[in-house]
């Protein structure tokens, strides 16, 4: 009995130090039932049906790693958990399928990853989701970003006719702020202002060099049309005035109002009034029409 003893305890070490097996989905399945219905309807599915992605009928273990000693455990420590691990190891999980894709370029550029965002973080539930949703988890970390959106000019993001990645990429991209672009190098902004893109025959400088956001505050403003300024006028002083400090833009974004353009007299003090073609005109060099 003794020497049956030392063998059980001497071999107990040896099967622990085994390394866990592929269970299969279907063992997951048996405890996680709700999980692997809706897992049935969300894009990943591919990962459990593709032969060529090496996790035919064990999709689940594809991010958990092998549940065999989780399966007989059911202890949380005996299963991987990616919302739980560290940033770049998560992350080296997501990126065995996705390496090599747009999402894994835009990832390097990203600030999600130089702030050790994970992909988990966001992507938790891995299933598409409506506006509000994508929203709400957007404003739990950009505050302040949010709070524009409840100014009385905005993008209509709280009504949910919008949301944040219909103009930026989470996963990231080559442009500042992750911005998404339209028709291969646009704006997002031209994706729904399709009335002003170009190209123009006669270009408004600052739309095409610096964007929209040079008049307008493009998450929400005070200011009617989500201008920068509150009227027109003082937008367009910014750059068509005669002072020290801009005299070099001026002669760049363009020229110096004519004399008679009397700010003093109400006729002239809303700029749009005449040039109506403020994004670029195919026909009127001072973008009259």
């Amino acid at each position: 009995m003794f020497f049956l003893a030392r063998l059980a305890a001497a071999q107990a070490p040896a099967a622990a130090a085994q390394p866990a097996n592929y269970a299969g989905s279907e063992a997951c399945q048996m405890c996680h039932e709700d999980i692997f219905k809706a897992f049935q309807k969300n894009p990943h599915v591919a990962v459990e049906k593709d032969k060529k992605r090496g996790f035919e009928t064990r999709a689940c273990e594809s991010c958990h790693g092998p549940g065999s000693k989780h399966a007989e455990s059911t202890t949380a420590a005996d299963i991987r958990n990616p919302a739980k691990l560290p940033v770049a190891e998560a992350d080296r999980g997501c990126l065995t399928c996705h390496l090599n894709q747009p999402t894994h370029a835009g990832r390097i550029q990203s600030g999600h990853a130089r702030n050790q965002v994970s992909c988990v973080t966001c992507a938790e539930e891995l299933v598409p989701r409506k506006r509000a949703a994508v929203n709400a988890e957007c404003a739990a970390c950009h505050t302040a970003v949010w709070a524009s959106f409840q100014k009385p000019y905005k993008h209509k993001l709280p009504e949910g006719a919008m949301s944040c990645v219909d103009c930026h990429n989470p996963h990231g991209t080559v442009l500042p702020h992750s911005i998404r672009t339209v028709s291969a190098n646009e704006p997002g902004c031209m994706n729904c202002h399709g009335d002003k893109r170009g190209p123009f025959v006669f270009d408004h400088a600052p739309v095409r060099l610096e964007g929209c956001a040079t008049c307008h505050e493009p998450h929400g403003s005070a200011n009617p049309r989500m201008l920068t300024r509150h009227e027109v006028k003082f937008v367009c002083l910014e750059c068509h005035a005669n002072t020290p400090a801009n005299a070099v833009a001026s002669k760049t974004l363009g020229g110096i109002p004519p004399a008679f353009h009397d700010l003093r007299s109400p006729q002239f003090q809303n700029c749009t009034v005449c040039h109506v073609k403020v994004h670029g005109s195919n026909v009127s060099r001072g973008l009259l029409r």
